[in-house]
């Protein structure tokens, strides 16, 4: 089974490109305006013009309205939603149903019991990515560059995309760990909060590569 790949948190034409240039499957663009990676849709649109035809657009926002999420669909044309804040299920068949593309949700993970939340989206999103819990006190839902305890995800036997803590030295690691669906990375590989490294994503995307299949 290959493990897909995305690059989350993209804002510079020479990152996104190191993205395109090394296979990443889906490219991630995050409209929060608490991020360091947040964008404008205008510069999002830009960006994605040059990933479309090459790789999957992925539209991250955190408890977005309904108007607020109609302005990205409509300027951005994203392949997928990603939806990254407290979300219920309910809310998640509601976007899926009002804007017609993939959504995916993100949960919070620290314990097993923080996983089996996934099932409660089965057949409700697209696909459940599993992410580290924020430290207490912080400010983005994700991107906080920590990783969780991989064994938390040992009863999880739907599909789902890996995030939390990844970067070039550990993505082959998480990949035998847990046998993902797909993989996502944002701060690891960033030289500084939402500043990516071209050469990171580089040595990220080429050691993926390495351990992207299992059996």
């Amino acid at each position: 089974m290959s493990v897909r790949t995305k690059i989350c948190g993209l804002r510079t034409p020479v990152a996104l490109q190191a993205a395109l240039d090394g296979g990443a499957d889906y490219v991630g663009l995050v409209f929060f305006a608490k991020s360091p990676r947040n964008v404008s849709l205008a510069d999002a649109a830009a960006l994605a013009g040059i990933a479309r035809g090459r790789a999957d657009i992925v539209a991250l926002v955190v408890d977005a309205d309904d108007a607020a999420l109609a302005g990205i669909i409509t300027g951005l044309a994203p392949d997928v939603l990603q939806l990254h804040g407290a979300e219920t299920p309910e809310r998640v068949a509601a976007i899926k149903a009002q804007f017609g593309c993939q959504v995916w949700k993100a949960l919070a993970v620290e314990t097993a019991q923080d996983a089996a939340r996934g099932a409660d989206f089965i057949g409700i999103a697209d696909l459940v990515l599993f992410d580290a819990k924020p430290p207490k006190g912080a400010v983005l839902p994700g991107g906080n560059g920590h990783a969780f305890d991989w064994r938390a995800l040992g009863g999880v036997s739907h599909p789902f995309m890996l995030s939390g803590g990844l970067n070039p030295s550990t993505v082959a690691d998480a990949i035998r760990a847990t046998r993902p669906w797909g993989v996502d990375v944002s701060s690891g590989v960033e030289s500084a909060p939402g500043i990516k490294d071209p050469a990171l994503i580089r040595d990220f995307l080429r050691a993926l590569n390495e351990a992207t299949t299992y059996r």
